[in-house]
């Protein structure tokens, strides 16, 4: 079990969040699933948490009721080796949901993702000012980020 992981407060869809993240991802699989119990708030034999890794990294998904919903300022980073990567995960996950810029999304169930090609990371840490300034500046244009628009721009051509 890892040190640090993250939960994620659903209202009543911890499940079903959880079943569709592992779908996406190799390397991923539903751990565990615990019910609450009689006399809690919720119906006795309703899903508490179901615990489940991405990608090899853990995660609990609870539902803890409506009290509190994802905000933007937390989102789970998606780094993508190829364009059809980037573009699988971006159609999965922005399905209901809703696109943003930069690479950002909000999936169907309010949590934040942002889709991003390695090959951006690469370009934003080069010693080269003007062409990761290049980048960065397509980068703020896109919704879902494209890979050869980006180079293009890096490349200055």
């Amino acid at each position: 079990m890892q040190r640090l992981s993250t939960c994620l407060w659903f209202d009543d869809q911890a499940q079903e969040a959880a079943a569709f993240y592992v779908s996406l991802f190799p390397n991923s699989h539903i751990v565990d699933t615990k019910y609450y119990p009689e006399g809690s708030q919720r119906p006795a034999g309703s899903v508490l948490t179901v615990q489940f890794t991405l990608d090899g990294n853990e995660y609990v998904a609870l539902n803890g009721g409506p009290q509190f919903k994802f905000s933007p300022a937390v989102s789970l980073v998606a780094n993508c080796d190829t364009q059809q990567e980037v573009d699988t995960l971006w159609h999965k996950l922005s399905e209901g949901g809703q696109e943003g810029q930069c690479g950002w999304l909000t999936d169907k169930y309010g949590l934040s993702w942002q889709v991003v090609p390695r090959a951006l990371i690469k370009m934003l840490s080069t010693a080269d000012s003007a062409a990761s300034q290049r980048a960065f500046a397509a980068m703020m244009t896109m919704t879902k980020l494209d890979i050869a628009a980006l180079q293009r721009a890096f490349e200055g051509s």
